[in-house]
């Protein structure tokens, strides 16, 4: 895994959860290897992604639609690159 998103939203976790799901199986697998949904409570989550493609990923998460429903959902997040630690 290389990436970590901190996200905080104001819809339920059910809620993001299924749009994080809906996303990956439409959009996301292009850029997205694998990720890990992490619950740290209704409104925050963990996501760590194995992203295989940043520009790609980058442009698909920042369509109008996706701020839309950004704003809409009071979602906001921080972004974290990973590096493996030997």
């Amino acid at each position: 895994m290389n990436t970590l998103i901190v996200s905080t939203f104001t819809c339920s976790f059910e809620s993001f959860e299924k749009f994080v799901a809906e996303f990956h199986q439409e959009e996301g697998h292009k850029f997205v290897k694998e990720y890990e949904l992490i619950k740290v409570n209704d409104g925050k989550s963990h996501l760590i992604l194995q992203v295989i493609d940043h520009d790609g990923f980058a442009d698909a998460t920042s369509t109008p639609e996706m701020k839309e429903w950004d704003k809409a959902n009071g979602y906001e997040d921080t972004v974290y690159s990973l590096k493996l630690i030997e």
